[in-house]
């Protein structure tokens, strides 16, 4: 699953400087071969808008529902952290998180000062990169295993405010129903997949999640 936060999505027109560039042509590992000092001041540009963006109701009511369930998994394309900092537990992050650090070279996780200029992996003095899944790039195998064995073994699945567009996280509602889940959709407009959800609740995650929460809270 995953809900909506205050910060642009990756598909929503830039501003400012970086207007003139497709976020879709920034993020792979091609654009940072070709251009590195880029791609990272735009990681850092974007990790500054999230920096000050708080976790919205959807995030919250998704951390109150895992309080009052026996189990839920939440699994998330979002790279921002929101889940975690509204108080969910143990997310899978799809895609990454934006805050993660990696040498490009060989994609370990490093401690850096992620200032103004580039910087250089402690261990080898390469580049050092933000800890996304890029274009291109798979996703890492043990998100990826987590998720599908979530998908295969849950009674209720849930998508949130996603466009049902992007594999492999789109075909886990397929997933869920071959297992026999009842799967539900909660977006402001249909989505390609819409048809074959047993449910669609139409509306952002802000108002219908705490919605969803407080109906079983009672």
């Amino acid at each position: 699953m995953s809900a909506e936060s205050g910060v642009p999505t990756f598909r929503e027109a830039q501003t400012g400087l970086w207007s003139k560039y497709d976020p879709m042509e920034l993020a792979t590992p091609d654009a940072f071969e070709r251009d590195p000092e880029l791609v990272w001041r735009w990681y850092r540009w974007r990790r500054e808008l999230v920096a000050r963006a708080e976790p919205n109701a959807g995030h919250r009511a998704l951390a109150e529902l895992q309080s009052l369930l026996p189990r839920l998994t939440l699994v998330t394309q979002n790279v921002d952290g929101m889940h975690q900092r509204a108080g969910s537990r143990n997310v899978i992050e799809f895609h990454g998180n934006i805050f993660t650090d990696r040498c490009f070279a060989d994609g370990r996780i490093v401690e850096v000062d992620a200032g103004e200029s580039l910087p250089a992996c402690p261990d080898c003095g390469g580049h050092v990169r933000p800890g996304v899944v890029w274009f291109g790039e798979s996703i890492p195998e043990d998100a990826l295993n987590d998720s599908f064995a979530a998908a295969a073994d849950c009674d209720v699945f849930i998508s949130i405010g996603t466009s049902s567009l992007v594999f492999p996280a789109a075909g886990l509602g397929d997933i869920a129903r071959q297992a026999g889940a009842m799967t539900i959709e909660v977006n402001p407009n249909p989505t390609g997949q819409s048809e074959s959800f047993t449910a669609s609740l139409r509306g952002n995650a802000g108002t219908v999640l705490p919605q969803l929460v407080e109906s079983l809270a009672h």
